[in-house]
């Protein structure tokens, strides 16, 4: 869906709420040329008690988090963006949305260091419905292993979410939708999975739960910490700093995506060889379950922002 078809007509931007078409930045802004922004994604539920965002304490603290290696001073508290998307999503009426809020060098000057470039801030919500298709989220998606690898931390932070390095992401995408997949799996400079370009991923083998760890190049996946946290509960064996070769994704048992935008995801094929019986397993379908009821109930006051 293209945001000419949806029904939206305000963005917050540093401090004001602006028309949808005048939420613009110059051509030189420096977050254009450099990649000098961090930004979320964030999901609100109309949930049993009513409209609530999706762990939106922790997506701040990644967000601040995120820009600290970059010098970057974000030129309003936790308490304003939070006001601010309270009330973005009311004048929107739109009590299950997308939140994407971002930070970024704005105009100044260019060249490789910001220097005095001031920290522009927005949020923009919209409606946005399951990230890879509401069919597969019960049957599942065809991926292919990237040509393309997930840049190293010692390259770049890969535990802050920053605009310009997802480039990394939309290559492997691009080749992955040119060849007749859904989606993609990327490994790391030493050729272990890290993750999908959107998205962390699990594996299940033997009952027992895998994901892999920090240290291979994936981001801390806020999704990815509830999958833990949800499994565990169950009972659940979780190895969450776990090193998956290549060849392991071909004999998982089960395999699934998680991810703010791809929720709860089976994995039903790897390049073209069926993983499991090529559907959406037991595990995954328990989680995913899991995962649902919470986000649909709003239960887990620890874990909501309600507007």
């Amino acid at each position: 869906m293209s945001f000419e078809d949806m029904d939206v007509g305000t963005i917050w931007m540093d401090g004001e709420f602006v028309d949808w078409e005048d939420a613009q930045v110059h051509v030189l802004t420096h977050g254009l040329h450099y990649g000098t922004g961090v930004f979320e994604g964030v999901r609100s539920y109309d949930t049993d008690n009513g409209a609530a965002i999706f762990r939106w304490e922790d997506h701040l603290d990644r967000l601040y988090q995120s820009a600290k290696p970059y010098g970057m001073e974000i030129p309003f508290n936790r308490e304003e963006l939070t006001e601010a998307t309270l009330e973005l999503i009311e004048r929107e009426d739109l009590p299950s949305c997308y939140i994407r809020p971002i930070a970024f060098y704005g105009y100044d000057m260019l060249g490789l260091n910001p220097g005095d470039a001031p920290v522009k801030v927005a949020i923009a919500v919209w409606p946005w419905g399951a990230y890879l298709g509401e069919e597969a989220l019960e049957e599942g998606v065809d991926v292919a292993i990237s040509s393309w690898r997930k840049f190293a931390s010692s390259q770049i932070p890969t535990n802050a979410k920053t605009t310009g390095p997802y480039v990394n992401s939309v290559l492997a995408s691009l080749e992955a939708e040119e060849n007749g997949y859904t989606e993609a799996i990327l490994l790391n400079k030493e050729g272990q999975v890290a993750e999908g370009p959107g998205e962390n991923l699990f594996l299940v083998r033997d009952g027992e739960i895998h994901t892999p760890g920090l240290a291979e190049s994936n981001l801390d996946g806020i999704t990815r910490q509830t999958v833990i946290d949800l499994a565990e509960e169950r009972g659940y064996t979780v190895h969450a700093d776990a090193t998956i070769s290549r060849g392991e994704l071909y004999t998982a048992d089960e395999l699934f995506f998680s991810g703010t935008a791809a929720e709860v995801t089976p994995i039903r094929s790897v390049d073209d060889t069926e993983i499991g019986l090529g559907t959406k397993g037991p595990v995954t379908d328990e989680i995913q379950q899991a995962f649902f009821d919470v986000v649909e109930s709003g239960e887990r006051e620890e874990w909501f922002t309600y507007v």
